[in-house]
């Protein structure tokens, strides 16, 4: 794990004098706790994502949903009569960048909150940072373990979407009922990413599993992996990966003749994104990529543009439509509304005067009841700061994931699997604004 130390001290004194008056020019001391990014009619948070660089594609989308859902919120009266502001920082998916542009935000742009920080090598790099300077650093955009496993060591850190641990346990399991005399081999991204899924996955695969292939991200030569894994004679590749890497491993094995059946984490299987970086990657050999993902396995655990009819894809499209930028809704704004949709209700739950620690105690007091367009449960308490609870497990066929299980949830180690579809029901108010009590 990266530790940001450089200058440690200093930051932290700057950011004790910043909080001594707050943002909006509160003396300390008028209210519990830090009032930073904090005004009578706004709150400023921000969020580092890779607005260029190589996991710009897809990802790059996701603050543009964010903004679009605060821009409805703020014009429907904001949240306690304030306004929410998102300053936006580009890391290019590099740890180095991602510290920079953090001290940014803190330092220079005061903000009340990180959310949505995106990417399991690059929040690394800051986390322990944000938590040292008590900066609430919400619903990170990675389903590292780190986020929310250990809460007294990252009081201030939540996670959002389902961990790698649980997706590798719910696809683990699907594959060793399904698929038992299968010969599996694992295709990782050598970071958190890899190890909990591979971690999840060992738990029901152990004696399957015959080969590993790990990738460093920006490395995109992956014709070792994918001859390592040929070689071992597998005949189902569990990746977690993210979407150019699924790219690179089609393309590949294509060139190889390695025919294996696939299986990918919600992570690298948007069919429209990979679809499109494969006919780039190709440089027009391929010139219908969505349709290689035919058959391709994956999981999902929210509705996304596939689902046109479903009420909250309705409530994105309206929300797009309306305050969207260029270009059309994709699961990865889907995705960012999303998560915005949550840090409303945080900010609501932590009541007319929010402070820093008080969304904290918010959370972790309300944010099991949180509700949204997720298939499965929170699982935020004070013991555990833990995303999304499950997922089902899909196929997919021309661009539409076709449900193979119900909604599936657990927790970490050995907790059971289950079926629990108590959030998937779930429709947005009217307005599309959700009304969290304060907690209590």
């Amino acid at each position: 794990m990266k530790r940001w130390y450089t200058g440690t001290a200093l930051l932290l004194a700057v950011t004790v004098t910043a909080a001594a008056c707050g943002a909006g020019g509160r003396p300390e001391g008028e209210e519990k706790g830090s009032t930073v990014g904090i005004t009578d009619t706004t709150v400023k948070i921000g969020g580092h994502f890779p607005l260029t660089g190589v996991a710009a594609p897809g990802y790059s989308e996701i603050p543009s949903g964010h903004k679009a859902y605060y821009d409805y919120v703020n014009a429907n009266g904001g949240v306690n009569g304030r306004k929410i502001e998102f300053v936006v920082k580009d890391d290019a998916y590099n740890p180095t960048n991602t510290s920079q542009v953090t001290n940014e935000l803190v330092l220079n742009d005061e903000i009340f909150a990180m959310v949505g920080g995106l990417g399991t090598p690059t929040h690394s790099a800051v986390v322990d940072y944000l938590n040292d300077a008590k900066v609430p650093d919400l619903f990170v955009s990675s389903g590292s373990l780190q986020w929310g496993d250990w809460p007294k060591e990252k009081p201030f850190t939540f996670g959002w979407q389902p961990d790698y641990e649980i997706e590798g346990k719910i696809i683990g399991e699907w594959v060793a009922k399904n698929m038992p005399d299968a010969k599996v081999g694992l295709f990782l991204q050598d970071d958190d990413f890899g190890r909990d899924g591979e971690k999840g996955a060992r738990r029901y695969l152990d004696k399957q599993i015959v080969a590993v292939a790990k990738y460093t991200p920006g490395n995109t030569d992956v014709a070792p992996q994918m001859a390592q894994l040929q070689a071992a004679d597998v005949d189902l590749v569990l990746g977690f990966n993210v979407p150019s890497y699924t790219a690179l491993s089609q393309l590949v094995s294509l060139r190889l003749n390695f025919k294996p059946t696939w299986f990918y984490s919600n992570v690298g299987s948007d069919p429209a994104l990979v679809g499109s970086l494969l006919a780039r990657f190709s440089e027009g050999a391929v010139t219908d990529g969505a349709s290689m993902l035919n058959g391709v396995m994956s999981t999902e655990y929210l509705p996304g543009v596939d689902a046109p009819e479903d009420p909250w894809t309705k409530l994105w499209q309206k929300v797009w439509d309306e305050h969207g930028a260029d270009g059309e809704l994709t699961n990865y704004r889907v995705y960012g509304m999303a998560q915005a949709y949550t840090f409303v209700q945080a900010l609501q739950a932590a009541g007319p005067d929010p402070t820093r620690e008080g969304v904290v105690e918010a959370i972790e007091k309300s944010g099991k009841d949180f509700e949204g367009p997720g298939l499965a449960p929170f699982r935020y308490t004070g013991d555990s700061h833990l995303g999304i609870s499950g997922m089902s497990v899909v196929e997919i066929q021309d661009g539409v994931g076709k449900d193979l299980t119900p909604v599936l949830v657990t927790d970490l180690g050995d907790a059971p699997i289950k079926e629990d579809d108590s959030a998937a029901g779930d429709a947005p108010p009217s307005n599309g604004i959700p009304n969290v009590k304060p907690a209590e």
